[in-house]
């Protein structure tokens, strides 16, 4: 009778096509949707789902002990940058990995097309009743409650044993979309226009202290003036959520605001899935106007691309942030510097996912780039101003391999933004070059905030500049716009100024900049030491003496970087 039971049992599975005969293990789970979002239903069982396999680089660790040997000052190996295809050695998955992965999605009749130069990832399409029985997973439909952006996810899924180690993750599945598009910038009230004043070399005009603008930025952190004249330096500004960069505005702006060099002065477009630059003015973005109008007015002569990700994404919920990435990793000479200001809070999206995007940028910095981000305007409470009871670390900021830019306001001294997103990451622990610089702050706090925050977790920002009020043309019209995304292109145009002084003396680009930042460069940075960021119903942060999770290690000052760097 038991025997028959048994023989009974498996006739069912194989009729049911579960893969209960196999050995599925728990791979990643959240205990519930994100907040905002609400449980639907179950999700159609003939549904088509778009799914992604991610697998296990070959020798992540190598990478980024190679990372850091070129990125540290110190190291004898510092500014020799690997190739792409050293790159590419290091991180493309190993024959193994290849072979199990392959044997079973031949098991299951699963056809599959690779989508990344390297083989790391992998797309096929199935059924939700297929991806449900392959993944031990409830696929089900959840809506944001605000937006009413409709996802079909689950809260759980399984693989195969004899995947693990060889596959790193399934996506989409416990990430969800980012209601909010990953913006972080928003409109102060339209204020009187800033006139164009003479100044003499250190002099701050006086109307630098209502409203921002390129000369502002030029006297506050000693940026010249004169144009960059190395072609090979490039900057890369990208732009997402159909956020147009117009020329016309960009005219406009230069004419007002950079008279001392052609109005005429552009940017080079780049566009990936399906992306598109529209030139119809109602269409001009506030946010990709903002980030080209002073990358191109204050990086002078620095070549511009502004590269427009459409909505073809590969990438699923990361809304092209790892297509971008993939594309300037198939380039031979990708920009040196690459400046974001965009992102979103760092529990919208798995561990998992983030570490996969993480090391891309670990790749992209091994190869010499810059890469910058906008930490985000929520205060604490994460990437936009939200209600919480623990604080809200964004991504990527917690990410190792990026360097976070937060921001500040007034002159004479500065202080921090009181938007300004700053904290400690959930995902990563603290790299070695900032342990010093976060346990020295973590001392003078004390139990300040004690609980709402991951005390061994990475710090960020890792730098600011100013970041209120800044003066941008919008469809003919100037508008003041507050957010750490006017930060980002700010920072990013100092370091691609400096860059091009390195690359004229036959020096490489600076590459990685956090090993450089922690060690050489603070002695080139304005300490912040007043404001906080408040948020969760706490006062957030303070800004202290050193690094701080409001302003990091402080503010720009272009000469001394060109003596930190050792010109």
């Amino acid at each position: 009778m038991v025997a028959s039971g048994l023989f009974l049992a498996s006739l069912i599975a194989l009729a049911l096509g579960k893969p209960t005969a196999r050995n599925l293990k728990l791979h990643e789970s959240r205990p519930s949707a994100p907040n905002g979002f609400s449980l639907v239903g179950s999700a159609d069982s003939n549904r088509t789902l778009k799914l992604r396999l991610a697998l296990a680089e070959s020798n992540f660790s190598e990478l980024e002990r190679k990372l850091y040997d070129v990125s540290t000052p110190k190291s004898a190996n510092y500014g020799k940058h690997l190739s792409k295809a050293e790159v590419q050695q290091l991180v493309a998955p190993g024959q193994d990995s290849i072979d199990a992965v392959n044997s079973w999605l031949k098991e299951n009749d699963i056809t599959a097309k690779t989508i990344s130069s390297t083989g790391e990832w992998i797309s096929f399409e199935v059924p939700v009743s297929k991806a449900n029985d392959l993944f031990d997973a409830d696929f089900s439909v959840f809506k944001h409650d605000d937006t009413g952006v409709e996802a079909i996810r689950t809260l759980s899924y399984s693989i195969p044993a004899e995947l693990q180690g060889h596959l790193d993750l399934v996506h989409p599945t416990v990430t969800f979309p980012n209601p909010y598009s990953h913006l972080p910038v928003f409109q102060s009230p339209v204020k009187k226009t800033a006139e164009i004043q003479n100044f003499t070399a250190g002099a701050i005009p006086s109307s630098c202290s209502s409203t921002i603008t390129p000369a502002c930025l030029q006297a506050i952190y000693n940026i010249p003036t004169t144009a960059a004249t190395e072609s090979s330096n490039q900057l890369g500004v990208t732009g997402f959520i159909d956020q147009y960069a117009n020329k016309k505005d960009l005219k406009t702006f230069l004419k007002k605001y950079r008279t001392d060099i052609s109005s005429s002065t552009t940017f080079t477009l780049q566009t990936l899935d399906g992306g598109s630059n529209s030139q119809t003015g109602s269409k001009a973005g506030v946010e990709a106007n903002l980030d080209i109008q002073y990358t191109v007015g204050v990086a002078t002569g620095v070549p511009t691309t502004f590269i427009s990700v459409g909505d073809d994404f590969q990438d699923g919920d990361l809304e092209g942030f790892l297509d971008v990435i993939n594309a300037l990793l198939d380039e031979d000479a990708p920009p040196s510097v690459l400046t974001t200001s965009y992102g979103q809070d760092e529990s919208t999206i798995s561990r998992a996912l983030a570490v996969k995007l993480c090391n891309a940028y670990a790749q992209l910095g091994a190869r010499g780039v810059s890469i910058l981000f906008a930490s985000g305007d929520g205060g604490v409470s994460g990437s936009q101003s939200a209600s919480c009871s623990k604080f809200v670390p964004t991504f990527p900021s917690g990410c190792p391999y990026m360097t976070s830019v937060g921001a500040t306001q007034g002159v004479n001294p500065e202080t921090a933004a009181d938007f300004s997103s700053g904290g400690f990451s959930n995902y990563w622990g603290v790299p070695d070059y900032q342990s010093d610089a976060v346990s020295t702050y973590l001392s003078a706090l004390g139990k300040t905030n004690s609980g709402k925050y991951n005390a061994s977790g990475r710090g960020f920002p890792d730098v600011s500049t100013q970041g209120v009020s800044f003066e941008v043309v919008v469809d003919g019209s100037v508008e003041a716009v507050d957010g750490t995304s006017c930060a980002s292109p700010t920072f990013a145009s100092i370091i691609s100024l400096v860059n091009d002084k390195l690359v004229a003396a036959g020096k490489s680009p600076l590459g990685f900049l956090n090993p450089f930042l922690y060690s050489d460069g603070v002695a080139a940075l304005n300490d912040i030491t007043s404001g906080s960021n408040p948020g969760c119903n706490t006062n957030g942060f303070p800004a202290k003496k050193g690094w701080d999770p409001v302003t990091g290690l402080g503010t720009p000052d272009f000469k001394k970087l060109l003596t930190a760097v050792g010109l």
